[in-house]
């Protein structure tokens, strides 16, 4: 369980550095950028080993119903992380599309999977969305809201969508996780 909380830790820190210490940030530099990347994916192989080597207590698993609702919403967490927000005319008013379509992924997560595990993991990943949207509208309270777009992006996006989910899915029951029941 160390490294999985290592590896959210490590997240969270990774992607706040930036707010959270703005001097030694600035001060490193174009550096930081690699920095922060390594950090990145340090952060994830330990999240996967941790979360693969942990163990928990288990309250809730996969139901027929959790699994449609968990797909439905994974959907929706996909549309919201690809450009399709901010180049369509549904959600281009949405500050953090990006953000909410991560909580989304996190929420999804939670849904099947109720062990500890799940909690640390997804739970924290889930905080770390909501706690970053909460510090970006602190530090740059002014944004602007892109301009409108057309409702053929948003189609794009949607089938994009679409077909990640299906690649995704496939990929997870080779994984041995079945995602489509």
């Amino acid at each position: 369980m160390i490294l999985l909380i290592l590896g959210v830790a490590l997240w969270w820190a990774a992607h706040l550095f930036k707010r959270a210490a703005p001097g030694p940030r600035a001060a490193m530099g174009r550096k930081a950028k690699g920095g922060v990347a390594v950090a990145l994916v340090v952060s994830i192989l330990l999240m996967i080993f941790g979360y693969r080597m942990a163990e928990g207590a288990f309250f809730w698993g996969r139901h027929p119903a959790t699994v449609g609702i968990n797909n439905l919403m994974m959907l929706a967490a996909l549309y919201f992380t690809s450009p399709g927000p901010k180049k369509g005319a549904l959600f281009y008013r949405m500050r953090h599309p990006m953000l909410t379509g991560f909580l989304l992924w996190a929420l999804a997560h939670l849904l099947v999977n109720g062990d500890v595990p799940s909690f640390v993991l997804f739970g924290g990943l889930g905080v770390w969305a909501i706690v970053e949207m909460v510090v970006i509208n602190r530090a740059e309270p002014d944004w602007t809201r892109p301009a409108k777009g057309s409702i053929g992006k948003d189609a794009m996006f949607a089938a994009i969508s679409v077909l990640l989910l299906l690649v995704i899915g496939m990929i997870h029951t080779w994984l041995g996780y079945p995602t489509f029941g």
